[in-house]
């Protein structure tokens, strides 16, 4: 059967002026960038992908989950970084600190970052590659892309097989329960915001004594 216009979702003139401002800002943004020999480590370096269900925290969110993942991590440690580049994107302004990271990511505009970037969907979640061994991160930060129990589930396989024991979870507070479930993770106080306001209401969940409480 042919589409009725009736039946094609209409954006209401409020939100295409917002979505047209939008675009402009970041026009403006792309145009800055080239022209500030930009740093390509910064948040915003990389745009938000809203069909790759992408939200970015904000700057003070990507900070202090990057301060809490290095202090985890503990000196030399390593960090991995699953579905959550800006705080990958993060922990690499921190030049010369005494950790490294790497990002697991389905988007491969974050390969800009070399050798630290691995390919990652979670519907593969062991389909990693050989030089990453087993249980080699001191920490693992992990914000599966979608609040689904099968997401959840199998983004868990990946932070299993990375992690010596540390976690750091942000999901949806829906999540709770399956969290625990999965992962062994409980809710800490803080409360992660993102740069654009989200409708689920996210959370910080650890399997250890965090600095997040």
């Amino acid at each position: 059967k042919k589409m009725d216009d009736d039946d094609i979702p209409q954006l209401s003139s409020h939100t295409l002026a917002a979505l047209q401002e939008f675009y402009l800002e970041q026009q403006q943004r792309e145009g800055m960038k080239t022209s500030q020999g930009f740093n390509q480590y910064s948040i915003g370096s990389i745009e938000e992908d809203w069909q790759l269900s992408q939200f970015w925290y904000s700057d003070e969110t990507a900070s202090c989950l990057a301060k809490e993942a290095v202090l985890a991590a503990g000196k030399g440690g390593r960090i991995a970084c699953v579905s959550a580049p800006s705080v990958y994107q993060k922990l690499k302004e921190q030049d010369g600190e005494d950790f490294s990271a790497c990002i697991l990511e389905y988007d491969r505009r974050f390969s800009v970052y070399g050798e630290e970037f691995i390919f990652y969907d979670y519907n593969h979640p062991l389909d990693l590659p050989e030089n990453l061994l087993p249980h080699s991160f001191d920490i693992v930060i992990a914000d599966p892309p979608y609040l689904s129990e099968e997401c959840l589930q199998k983004t868990a396989e990946t932070i299993k097989y990375l992690t010596k024991g540390k976690i750091l979870l942000c999901t949806g507070a829906v999540m709770e329960e399956q969290a625990a479930k999965h992962l062994g993770v409980k809710m800490c106080k803080f409360i992660p915001k993102h740069s654009r306001n989200l409708a689920n209401e996210f959370r910080c969940y650890v399997n250890y004594a965090s600095g997040l409480d």
